[in-house]
């Protein structure tokens, strides 16, 4: 049986490497939304950490896509801007924090940084405000 898997691999070179930038693609996009000390959660967790935790949702998306549509009360620090404008967030650090971008994989990047720099509680919303949107739940503009 090896003889003819060689004979394929020699055969098909493209087929092979197709094949292995697809997985490799997809294991590093289910490894790059993953950040360690960064929970997770989705539209509903985001509501009760919201409701019920008086959580702070940091929306790292540009300015432009912030006016656009955001979540009620969301604090808006561009991701370019994230360094400069650490510190003013300082005064979050004992409330949980929800990170939120697009599709979300900002700001896990996010989040990673709010760890380093002392943040406990820090939350990013899976899927961005992409999910928000798809659960029909509320945007200001």
């Amino acid at each position: 049986m090896t003889p003819r898997f060689a004979e394929f691999f020699q055969n098909h070179p493209q087929l092979i490497l197709g094949f292995l930038a697809l997985t490799g693609g997809l294991i590093w996009t289910l490894l790059a939304g993953r950040s360690p000390g960064v929970v997770r959660v989705n539209p509903n967790d985001a509501t009760r950490l919201i409701n019920s935790e008086d959580a702070v949702v940091l929306d790292v998306r540009a300015d432009a896509e912030y006016r656009n549509g955001h979540i009620i009360n969301a604090i808006n620090v561009p991701r370019a801007q994230l360094e400069t404008k650490l510190d003013s967030l300082d005064k979050y650090k004992s409330r949980p924090i929800i990170t939120v971008c697009r599709n979300g994989q900002d700001s896990a990047r996010v989040g990673v940084a709010l760890k380093k720099k002392g943040f406990d509680q820090v939350h990013t919303l899976t899927g961005g405000l992409q999910t928000w949107e798809t659960a029909n739940l509320p945007l200001a503009k």
